[in-house]
């Protein structure tokens, strides 16, 4: 049944078992068809911050300070690259070709001609630019944002980080001034540059925890089971993923449990075993508590505890199985889940004690799947499986019931999980063959594919 999800409930009567099995094509019913992510309704601009007038911003090409060499001039290059594409992909601004920059590249503030950037062809209303110097050891970054239009204001941001040589800390230092520009000009908002996803690969043999940047980069292996991990989720401080792990529990049976890994040591923590099938954590907003499917009774229900795994308490009392609950990160009173007590696996709103119990409705019927809450509480994304077998994403205003479908006939698309800018979701998809990560646009657009190597599956991206 599980990676987290009720997509594979049918397919076996030990589902709550076999966490690793998918599904078998069953579901019947027509979806009704929500119009393409070109034609996203006001309702969702709003929503996500998305389709408002955007800033048109220039990069100018980093140099580095004398002595300069091919290898320092390279890593300019690299840092320009990279702030560059955080910008683009940042989804609220419009970023001037670098074939339209002028001859004449700025590194320093008196370097810089207005003119140059505002006229024509570039046009910019902003313009970025500085230069590095590298040592054998260090690393110094000066970095500039300037209004293009105005010689006469300030700089709207004026940046120097130092670290050391090589190529750890020159893309650090990129996603921060990227992140800077993105936050400045969005009014305070977070950039997403700097941020996290977690995932499960299997590309070393076993299904293991990962964690990659934000862009595909540092994909690294964190955990070392040699069993299977499943469903990683980040806490609210970014410091700590909880995960479905199996391992031995009581009576030296192997059985699905709730895992936690720490960032700060590389290692996992331990937490309270229980009977049954444990699967499919959620933290709370405030990180002090921890959501979770256990069947630990009989049927799979939902549980809470403490984060150190301490005052267990029974949450969904249904006559069929509950999992896969999400917070919702801005109220912390809203609690979504998949449940088929309906006879099909669909997805539920109920308040954080279990009372309030109300089904999400939707036009059609289907089986639906992996809620997760956009980080202002408003927007909930989750996976929807039309009629000819596909798994696509959909997103529903939970006040108002609109909904928009974002992907469309391209293989399964699964487990939608928001960046903490609102603006960008990731995703598992077969689109390619394997199943591999993605990212998009929260609109459906810009699809990106982050891994490879393997078979990847539930990305978390991180809230910071």
């Amino acid at each position: 049944m599980f990676r987290g999800n009720f997509h594979r409930m049918k397919e076996s009567r030990f589902c709550f078992r076999n966490l690793h099995l998918r599904s078998s094509a069953f579901i019947c019913g027509c979806i009704f068809f929500l119009g393409s992510p070109a034609e996203a309704q006001d309702w969702f601009r709003t929503g996500t911050g998305l389709g408002v007038e955007k800033a048109r911003v220039a990069v100018s090409d980093f140099g580095v300070r004398p002595p300069n060499s091919d290898a320092k001039l390279a890593s300019a290059k690299q840092f320009t690259e990279v702030v560059r594409a955080d910008l683009e992909y940042s989804g609220i601004l419009d970023l001037v070709s670098p074939s339209f920059h002028p001859a004449n590249m700025p590194l320093v503030p008196a370097d810089l001609k207005h003119g140059d950037w505002a006229d024509a062809p570039p046009l910019a209303a902003m313009v970025a630019f500085g230069n590095l110097a590298i040592s054998e050891a260090d690393l110094a970054v000066e970095a500039w944002l300037f209004d293009a239009r105005n010689s006469a204001a300030p700089p709207v941001l004026q940046k120097r980080y130092r670290g050391a040589a090589g190529d750890a800390d020159l893309r650090r230092f990129a996603h921060q001034f990227a992140d800077e520009i993105v936050s400045r000009l969005s009014g305070g908002l977070p950039g997403i540059a700097g941020t996290q996803i977690a995932f499960i690969s299997s590309r070393t043999g076993p299904k293991e925890l990962w964690a990659m940047d934000y862009d595909g980069e540092n994909q690294r292996q964190l955990s070392s089971l040699r069993s299977i991990a499943l469903t990683p989720r980040w806490a609210p401080d970014a410091r700590r993923i909880a995960f479905t792990c199996y391992k031995p529990g009581r009576g030296g049976v192997v059985s699905a449990q709730i895992c936690l890994h720490s960032l700060d040591t590389g290692r996992q923590t331990t937490f309270v075993g229980y009977r049954g099938t444990n699967s499919a954590p959620a933290w709370s907003p405030d990180g002090s508590r921890l959501l979770f499917m256990s069947s630990m009774h009989g049927d799979p229900e939902i549980f809470m505890v403490d984060a150190s795994g301490g005052n267990l308490k029974r949450i969904t009392y249904s006559g069929g199985g509950d999992t896969s609950p999400a917070w919702n990160p801005k109220t912390g009173q809203t609690v979504a889940f998949v449940s088929d007590r309906g006879g099909v696996p669909q997805i539920y709103l109920m308040n954080a004690d279990g009372s309030n119990v109300e089904k999400l409705l939707l036009p059609d019927m289907g089986y639906v799947i992996d809620p997760a809450w956009s980080p202002n509480g408003q927007l909930l994304a989750f996976s929807w499986r039309r009629p000819a077998g596909n798994y696509d994403i959909y997103v529903v205003d939970v006040a108002t019931n609109q909904l928009l479908e974002l992907t469309r006939d391209s293989g399964r698309n699964e487990r939608p999980s928001w960046a903490p800018d609102g603006r960008h979701i990731v995703f598992e998809s077969t689109r390619t063959g394997p199943r591999h990560i993605w990212t998009m646009l929260a609109d459906g657009s810009n699809a990106r594919q982050l891994t490879k190597e393997g078979q990847n599956e539930s990305p978390s991206w991180s809230p910071r």
